[in-house]
């Protein structure tokens, strides 16, 4: 099934231009979204360094990942996670099972995750009423999540959430934390120490070893169920947390011509995922016959997690 995307006069040129200042307190992005310049704690977004309540339980959350995530433990988790023999149940179904769920290693939000996913889906609907892909995109890129309950194997928050980057290959100093890489196993590996590591230049981040997560879970459970989904689609869902590439311009020398183009979209939705967190309420029932809609057209009935 060929899926057209409508470039809309939003993609061309960079979000960012499109932003204005309206207040000391908030943005607004083209189409009326506003853009809080505070979290729900009263800091800037994404400050690893702010003191908060939530601080120090950040800091630890990244530790740890940054210890345990391997070449070794990401190639296990893959093969594990990829027989998607767990459950089966719907698109909505699992959305649901994130009320359950809180991220420990997002600095600006406590909220039940499934807040965030209509708050972000609404954002971009109100700004791209003709990309509906983009849409469910928004409502689905972080049910992975679902990860951290028993049902689905109880991982730990480490191997869920947080931002996401390649394994394989030198660690860039971007990633927020850097300094607990130099307890990770292969950090002094000669064969993943390097700028290239086990990959070559331009090789496609398809063809790349990501922090195991939420983000790749999703993405694998989204493939094997046969979604009719675009590409850019699949790109958002999988590198939606790899901050250091879309915030940071890393690890471009091993993208290839079709991760540029996912790219263009994946800096569009990265406002809304970002920016939308809030304590702002989305009447569910109201938005749940819209949603439903999009699951239908891109998903089966039933998936296999």
């Amino acid at each position: 099934m060929t899926i057209i995307i409508h470039k809309s006069d939003h993609f061309e040129g960079d979000v960012e231009a499109k932003m204005g200042a309206t207040n000391e307190k908030e943005m607004t992005l083209e189409g009326g979204f506003m853009m809080p310049h505070a979290n729900s704690f009263g800091h800037t977004f994404r400050n690893y360094d702010a003191e908060s309540e939530r601080q120090e339980g950040v800091e630890n959350f990244y530790r740890r990942n940054h210890i345990y995530q391997t070449v070794d433990f990401v190639r296990k988790m893959r093969e594990e996670y990829g027989k998607l023999k767990r459950v089966e149940m719907s698109i909505w179904e699992c959305c649901e099972l994130l009320n359950e769920v809180v991220d420990e290693s997002d600095p600006d939000l406590d909220e039940p995750q499934i807040e965030h996913l209509l708050q972000t889906a609404e954002a971009i609907r109100k700004d791209y009423p003709n990309e509906d892909w983009l849409h469910l995109a928004g409502l689905i890129h972080d049910l992975g999540k679902v990860l951290l309950l028993p049902i689905f194997g109880g991982l730990p928050q480490w191997a869920v959430v947080g931002d996401t980057y390649p394994v394989g290959c030198r660690f860039d100093e971007s990633i927020v934390h850097h300094k607990y890489f130099m307890e990770n196993s292969d950090y002094n590996n000669p064969a993943y120490n390097t700028k290239y590591g086990i990959y070559s230049e331009k090789c496609g981040l398809n063809n790349v070893l990501m922090s195991w997560g939420h983000d790749d879970y999703m993405y694998l459970v989204a493939k094997e169920n046969k979604t009719t989904l675009p590409s850019a689609a699949l790109f958002i869902i999988r590198y939606h947390s790899f901050y250091a590439l879309h915030r940071e311009g890393a690890y471009e020398h091993l993208m290839n011509d079709e991760d540029v183009e996912n790219l263009k979209w994946l800096n569009i939705f990265n406002k809304y995922d970002l920016y939308s967190k809030s304590k702002v309420r989305v009447d569910v029932e109201k938005v749940k016959p819209y949603y439903l809609s999009l699951i239908e057209k891109y998903f089966p009935a039933k998936l296999k997690w």
